[in-house]
């Protein structure tokens, strides 16, 4: 049974506005996205600054050196564009490198076999090619009004400064303190004396902030080079170089060699609204087999909606793990996570998921660009003959879902952080909003429940008895109480436009999370 209060209740505010919006993991990247809006900006050139933004201040969950995708909607021409920046395999790769080890499934965000020494979870042998930045640029080559150079300033800002180690920071950073103690640069940024985890007093006021002065060094070269100068030049020669001296294989070669794929974004009709996804390997074809078995469900009830939701979502994930991976036979794309949505004044949206896999990625900091790496690696199977198995100059299959959906004068931006969880979430708030009309805060505020884990459900403990009866009928279930760590169920952070309106909201239990509005005259 649960020790957590029964009488505190937790909620978050939303506002309505005729400007923007931007709706973060983290308060002050959407406020660096926000004063964009402000200045002026698309709801691209937002996604730009607030990308880089929560790259310094919640450098655990992402970074210039991660992965991720987006779908863009272009309110003027009605086109939705995906942009996949996922990572890839170095081409050096050698899976002889990574041998099972027979001691069972590993212990991360994948039931995958356990490799020798997690040389696929942990360390330099774990990072893959990054991709964040290129697709942040080609997107703002696309339809960016604002220089490059200016939408980085805020980021660049907040790591001379360096980011404030809160009480919620600390847990992070504790939480993972054993492992980034094995990466001597990591230890340097996140840990005292290489050992103790930064923090302040637990009654004290925090003061304590990370010398991320090597990252702004970075930021600052990329603001003058722009996007490509990540993949050619110093910066990827550093990271080239700090990664090889550490035993990975990442290489000049993989760095100017990558790009990120843009096209049109994959449309999945569900009753009378249409989701606009990412195809290809993330988990937006998951989620249109989920929406497609919904799409006959009498959902009219929470005892008949939760219980379709569970028997969709694992029927979909199981066909997900069986069967998707980088094949070289899928011809619409190439071969722990944060996510933020924007919509600006004139409608245009972004839903946006960046990654660097699990909680502080590889757990290894270049020394020489000050970014924490990747573990992509881990995105593979390690076991050969699948369609996932690892290999090298291979696409990772991601777990990421951002969508943007349309339904009569409401349109939306979506999506999480979580892993495996993601399309739980995702599926369910697209589906509060288009089947039962909620706005996007009682879609963020109500229960819901989780099935990726293979073996049941985990339902919110706030769902009535007779709902949680119900899904029983499908699934075996476990309640848990939605709190701040660990968590249960993903992040999401949405926004929606209704006629000239727009709202947004982010995960209620986040402390961190967060809408900032533009201003209006």
């Amino acid at each position: 049974m649960s020790a957590m209060s029964k009488t505190q209740h937790v909620c978050k505010h939303v506002i309505e506005t005729p400007g923007g919006v931007v709706a973060s993991q983290h308060r002050l990247a959407a406020e660096a996205g926000a004063e964009v809006l402000r200045a002026g900006g698309d709801a691209v050139d937002a996604a730009v600054a607030t990308s880089f933004t929560i790259g310094v201040l919640e450098p655990w969950m992402s970074g210039p050196a991660g992965g991720g995708a987006a779908v863009h909607w272009r309110a003027d021409t009605g086109e939705a564009v995906a942009i996949n920046f996922g990572m890839r395999s170095p081409k050096g790769l050698d899976v002889g490198d990574y041998p099972l080890s027979g001691d069972g499934k590993a212990g991360d965000l994948f039931p995958w076999e356990r490799v020798v020494n997690d040389r696929n979870v942990q360390g330099a042998t774990a990072i893959a090619v990054p991709g964040t930045v290129d697709g942040l640029g080609q997107a703002h080559a696309r339809w960016g009004r604002m220089p490059w150079a200016e939408l980085l300033a805020p980021a660049i800002a907040h790591a001379r400064e360096g980011m404030l180690v809160d009480w919620y920071a600390a847990l992070l950073i504790a939480s993972v303190a054993r492992n980034l103690a094995q990466d001597a640069d990591a230890a340097a940024l996140f840990l005292d004396d290489g050992i103790w985890p930064k923090g302040s007093g637990w009654t004290a006021i925090p003061d304590n902030r990370l010398d991320q002065g090597a990252m702004a060094d970075t930021l600052d070269a990329l603001a003058k080079g722009g996007a490509r100068s990540f993949y050619s030049g110093d910066i990827a020669q550093a990271l080239a170089g700090d990664v090889q001296a550490k035993g990975g294989c990442l290489s000049t070669e993989d760095l100017a060699g990558y790009r990120a794929w843009m096209g049109r974004a994959q449309p999945v009709p569900y009753r009378d609204a249409m989701f606009h996804v990412m195809p290809g390997l993330t988990a937006g074809p998951t989620f249109a087999r989920v929406v497609e078995q919904l799409s006959d469900q009498d959902l009219s009830t929470p005892a008949q909606a939760y219980p379709a939701y569970a028997g969709a979502l694992a029927r979909a994930y199981a066909e997900r793990l069986g069967k998707m991976g980088d094949t070289g036979e899928i011809p619409e794309a190439p071969g722990c996570t944060t996510h933020f949505s924007v919509v600006d004044r004139a409608g245009n949206m972004v839903a946006h998921t960046q990654t660097l896999l699990s909680i502080f990625g590889s757990r290894v900091v270049s020394p020489s660009t000050g970014l924490l790496m990747n573990n992509g690696i881990m995105w593979f199977d390690p076991e050969q003959g699948k369609p996932n198995s690892l290999a090298p100059n291979k696409s990772c299959l991601m777990n990421v879902c951002p969508i943007v959906g349309t339904q009569g004068t409401r349109s939306f931006a979506l999506g999480a952080s979580g892993g495996r969880k993601i399309v739980s979430a995702v599926s369910q708030l697209a589906s509060f909003i288009t089947d039962t009309g909620m706005d996007i805060g009682a879609a963020f505020h109500a229960p819901r429940i989780d099935v990726s884990s293979g073996t049941g459900v985990i339902a919110d403990e706030t769902l009535p008895p007779e709902v949680l009866s119900a899904i029983e009928t499908v699934l075996p279930v476990q309640t848990t109480r939605r709190t701040v760590l660990p968590y249960a169920f993903a992040c999401p952070a949405g926004v929606m436009r209704d006629g000239a309106i727009n709202t947004g909201c982010t995960e209620i239990m986040s402390p961190w999370g967060d809408t900032a509005l533009e201003e209006t005259a």
